[in-house]
């Protein structure tokens, strides 16, 4: 693990930065409040010629929502510039089965996603047969009658199940709210499964999407985040740069204590431990 306090260090020892990918949740702000100086940084990034984009598990709000969103902080964006656990899963969805059947555990930001490349969503299955996916992500006004459904989707149907993502929490202004893990979890006991495949950070598809489109190699891009288990996982599988951000979830105590466990334990996962630590977004061009 290293500390580092200046970006352009990173720029010149980490084999030249083109591609900067942030979490928002955590990293940019939390819940409606920015995290101090994150405009000013990310305005600092683009006149270093890194492209910014951002990559976040919360698939509750559509791609338009979040360029609104960061308008307000000050951070100008197009929809091309973020890659959620909705737009992920909806693309990888879309390679298994186009004009699929959809029973979703869920809010507009997948529900769009999925309608926007052709798919049909199924609100009230009569027929549980006519259901080629159920896909769950966070839902704040998930209900026993929609897992009932799904759960009939997938065991007196054909339906096979995905996640967006897993995420236990979800950070807010004043600290945590339960994440889509609590609805993933939900549905996994009642039928007795794992979802075939979860969409979302710590797996790879996104960072991959993300490289595909913007025809830049891994060893020139880093990903800030705040989740270890998510963003500094995902990254670290993605085999690019990892910048883990203490503004989130993470504290330090928190990586010495994984750097500890790897060191004891040849079984423990090193791809958990980020390649350079900051405290917050502000320390990126401190000298």
């Amino acid at each position: 693990m290293v500390l580092i306090f200046n970006m352009r260090e990173l720029i010149d020892d980490l084999n030249d930065i083109k591609l900067a990918i942030f979490d928002l949740d955590g990293v940019i702000y939390r819940g409606d409040t920015l995290i101090p100086q994150a405009d000013r940084i990310i305005k600092e990034l683009n006149k270093c010629s890194i492209k910014v984009v951002y990559n976040s598990n919360n698939s509750t709000v559509t791609r338009k929502t979040y360029v609104e969103r960061l308008k307000k902080f000050n951070i100008d964006s197009t929809i091309s510039d973020f890659y959620t656990s909705a737009s992920i899963s909806s693309a990888e969805i879309t390679k298994i089965k186009e004009n699929a059947n959809i029973f979703v555990i869920g809010e507009i930001g997948l529900r769009e996603e999925l309608q926007s490349l052709g798919h049909k969503i199924i609100t009230e299955p009569v027929n549980f047969n006519e259901i080629d996916f159920v896909i769950v992500g966070l839902d704040r006004n998930f209900n026993y009658n929609d897992l009932a459904s799904a759960q009939k989707c997938v065991l007196e149907g054909n339906a096979k199940f995905y996640a967006t993502n897993a995420d236990p929490t979800l950070p807010v202004a004043r600290g945590l709210k339960p994440g889509a893990g609590t609805m993933v979890n939900a549905l996994i006991t009642c039928i007795g499964k794992n979802p075939v495949r979860i969409f979302g950070k710590p797996e790879p598809f996104g960072i991959e999407m993300i490289l595909n489109e913007t025809q830049i190699s891994a060893e020139n891009t880093c990903i800030f985040g705040d989740r270890l288990n998510t963003d500094i996982l995902a990254g670290n599988r993605a085999g690019i740069i990892t910048v883990a951000v203490l503004t989130g979830v993470t504290t330090l105590v928190m990586i010495k204590d994984l750097k500890d466990k790897a060191n004891i334990s040849e079984d423990f996962d090193k791809n958990l431990i980020p390649d350079i630590v900051i405290n917050n977004l502000d320390e990126i061009f401190k000298n």
